[in-house]
């Protein structure tokens, strides 16, 4: 039997955000995280859902788009709480696999360093 592909709903994207705050809180609880790390992930956040507005409406309107490679970046560097929102809020880069592949394993690759500067931090 062939198994069938499943496409991340929209909850897989929304969830995330609460699970992460909540691996934020737990560690801010139990060791020492910088208090600057949540301004970064908030700034980059706002940065990030605007990039993702930006290259929608620039999708509409037939403008110069941002480049794929840039809106992974800015996920990267702790901005993927705001691109998860405005793909599903803007409905935008949510149907193209390889990016949404990309995209996760950037937030992978997010969380996991958080949870290095956790442990660095508390050495």
């Amino acid at each position: 039997m062939q198994a069938i592909a499943r496409k991340p709903t929209r909850l897989n994207h929304l969830l995330a955000i609460p699970a992460f705050a909540g691996i934020y809180l737990l560690a801010a609880l139990l060791w020492r995280v910088p208090h600057w790390v949540a301004w970064v992930y908030g700034l980059m956040s706002l940065l990030c859902f605007a990039s993702y507005a930006w290259d929608k409406s620039a999708a509409r309107s037939g403008r110069w788009r941002t480049r794929e490679s840039t809106l992974l970046i800015l996920g990267l560097l702790c901005g993927w709480p705001g691109a998860a929102l405005a793909q599903q809020l803007l409905r935008h880069k949510t149907v193209k696999a390889s990016f949404q592949l990309a995209f996760w394993v950037t937030v992978v690759l997010n969380v996991a360093g958080f949870g290095m500067l956790v442990a660095l931090s508390n050495k």
